[in-house]
């Protein structure tokens, strides 16, 4: 990767601190115990940054995101870090019964439930339901779900978009709901940035992520998440079952985003 590539990150990190620093600082301001908490200081940050940020990305991904959600998600279906519940808009309500927004940063969940409700899902109604724990915290997810009336055997759709660059110990967390959250013969759904396969570009990819992560919510640049998702033993082995396709025309050597979309069946036990 050429440096003017690499440096080509740096006006993304510096728009990142002008859209959302000073809206943080006065919330602060109005909340000084906020400095008891860092993680929720992150977690105001990101709120404004994504105000922002979530409709340009979802805009620009809307294609995509119709191609991979609309006609495959059915059933309970569980969003992997909802965010501002953008997902919502993409789920078809003749097909779907259920919207699970998993989504730590309790501060997004307001937009959420507007989203959801234009999208015709609705926690009075009970076809809504939002989750702030991580996911990495499979029992806790299990039990929410089994509290809601879900049956043991879990959600029938799990969609990833742009999350699993930020769960902690992403493998671990990842191969745990897939083992536990989602149904035999369900379907998971994502569509992620992951490691670029360039050496060179995966290395400074390692290196602007300490920094990328602290502005963005904890994301990373350099998961292999594709790796991860197709290594996964759990899959059905008939043809459809595992199928990829990355969304980038431009070379990758140039690219920090190296976009990767799939959609995988849970095999039948």
């Amino acid at each position: 990767m050429k440096l003017i590539n690499a440096l080509s990150i740096l006006p993304e990190m510096r728009g990142a601190v002008a859209i959302a620093f000073m809206p943080t600082l006065r919330d602060i301001f109005n909340n000084p115990t906020l400095l008891l908490h860092p993680v929720q200081i992150q977690q105001v940050f990101m709120k404004h940054l994504w105000a922002l940020y979530g409709d340009g990305m979802d805009e620009g991904n809307k294609v995509t995101k119709q191609r991979l959600i609309s006609i495959n998600a059915k059933g309970v279906v569980l969003d992997i870090g909802a965010g501002y519940g953008h997902t919502a808009s993409y789920l078809d309500p003749t097909l779907v019964t259920k919207y699970i927004a998993l989504e730590p940063n309790t501060f997004m969940h307001p937009e959420i439930r507007t989203r959801a409700a234009s999208a015709g899902f609705t926690e009075s109604d009970g076809t809504l339901q939002i989750l702030s724990f991580g996911a990495q915290e499979t029992d806790l997810i299990c039990a929410a779900l089994r509290n809601e009336g879900c049956t043991s055997a879990g959600v029938d759709t799990i969609i990833s978009i742009h999350s699993l660059c930020s769960i902690p110990s992403p493998q671990k967390s990842l191969y745990g709901l897939l083992e536990h959250v989602l149904k035999n013969g369900g379907k998971f759904l994502y569509f992620e940035h992951v490691r670029n396969t360039r050496e060179d570009a995966a290395w400074w990819q390692g290196f602007w992520s300490p920094c990328w992560s602290l502005l963005f919510g904890g994301c990373r640049l350099d998961r292999a998440t594709d790796v991860w998702v197709d290594e996964w033993d759990g899959w059905g082995s008939e043809e459809g079952m595992k199928v990829a396709w990355r969304t980038d025309e431009e070379d990758e050597s140039t690219n920090f985003f190296c976009h990767r979309v799939g959609q995988y069946v849970k095999t039948q036990k």
